[in-house]
């Protein structure tokens, strides 16, 4: 049974950056796809980036691409998301996930958040 913690959240002015960081109890994560999702307020939750269990293939959201770049340390069992020029849109709860068998289409287990408030 994995676990999976996120860090890294908080207030944040619009352009600004954040990077978010998620460790994972086990190290079998090593043969898991990452990804982060995000749920914003009244909205459903959405895809927001994964990443591959060799590291190798990485895939955005069209709303975030050239913002974030997500990327794993296996040595370590964490996952990252920097985001850089950071909109008001982007305010949700951030969500990390490890699926086994499908490139995060289907996560089998999930963190329970970190908040992101990106506000004036």
């Amino acid at each position: 049974q994995l676990q999976l913690v996120e860090s890294g959240g908080g207030l944040v002015q619009p352009g600004g950056s954040l990077r978010l960081s998620c460790t994972v109890s086990d190290s079998s994560v090593r043969g898991y796809a990452l990804g982060w999702f995000r749920q914003a307020p009244g909205k459903e939750r959405e895809g927001v980036s994964c990443i591959s269990s060799t590291n190798d293939t990485t895939s955005y959201a069209n709303s975030v691409k050239g913002r974030f770049t997500i990327s794993r340390d296996n040595a370590k069992n964490m996952v990252f998301l920097h985001m850089n020029d950071l909109k008001p849109e982007d305010t949700a709860v951030y969500y990390c996930a490890a699926d086994l068998f499908y490139f995060c289409s289907a996560p089998g287990y999930w963190g329970r958040g970190t908040l992101v408030t990106v506000s004036s």
